[in-house]
């Protein structure tokens, strides 16, 4: 696992530099598992908003409720990107309520920290996408070979925490037991890391985040999201 990546974070009252991304987008949270027979529809959609979209950030959280699950002689498959935390995640949305199809399940897509569809429902996603944009916080990340700057901006919101999530841009996987045995899977942004940058409580604040290199195979994304996994108030890639 790679989710626990020492990272400097210093906060700044300097002006930002260029910006190598710059705007808001939607956050399209994928919960899911390789362990999921339902799930790979989920994956290709997810994959194709990745492509046809310019005004989404996607993420995809593999939890680990499936790894134990046998599947008569199929046996038991074990999601090499599964871990707990991304579990937790999810159960927090569903104790927190969100609007929609609310709950732990798989596939499961959370926009923006506040609507729920089955990740696999193309039409349920998309209206979700249709919804405004939020723009309380302007995101802007300049990312340097080993070194990201971040600026966010805004109106006072009343308390945000500033996330920078870490993700493979695709993994091809041979499933070799469970549910999908047999099957060759694509995941698409699957995350492998999350660190929080620190708080924002309004106007212009800047985070210097060292000892980030990023391999091309990978890339990064920042996100506003008020407390206790509220809702987004801004997101913008590391990379375009």
């Amino acid at each position: 696992m790679k989710r626990f990546i020492p990272l400097l974070v210093c906060v700044l009252a300097l002006a930002a530099g260029s910006a190598a991304t710059a705007g808001n987008r939607h956050v399209v949270e994928l919960f899911t598992s390789q362990g999921c027979y339902s799930c790979p529809p989920a994956e290709r959609l997810l994959g194709k908003l990745i492509s046809s979209r310019d005004d989404i950030v996607a993420l995809e959280f593999h939890v680990d409720y499936w790894d134990d699950l046998v599947y008569g002689l199929a046996g038991r498959w074990v999601d090499p990107f599964s871990d707990s935390v991304y579990t937790q995640r999810q159960r927090r949305y569903k104790a927190r309520g969100l609007q929609g199809e609310n709950g732990v399940y798989t596939p499961q897509a959370v926009v923006d920290g506040r609507w729920a569809a089955v990740g696999s429902n193309k039409s349920a996603v998309e209206a979700l996408l249709d919804n405004p944009v939020p723009r309380a916080a302007s995101l802007t990340v300049d990312l340097g070979s080993i070194a990201a700057r971040v600026r966010v901006s805004g109106a006072d919101p009343g308390g945000a925490d500033v996330w920078l999530y870490r993700f493979d841009l695709r993994r091809v996987t041979r499933v070799e037991s469970g549910e999908n045995k047999g099957k060759t899977l694509t995941n698409h942004h699957v995350v492998r890391s999350m660190s929080r940058l620190g708080r924002w409580e309004g106007g212009t604040q800047e985070y210097l985040v060292e000892g980030l290199y990023l391999s091309e195979g990978e890339n990064c994304a920042v996100v506003v999201q008020r407390a206790d996994q509220g809702e987004v108030l801004g997101a913008a890639p590391c990379r375009p």
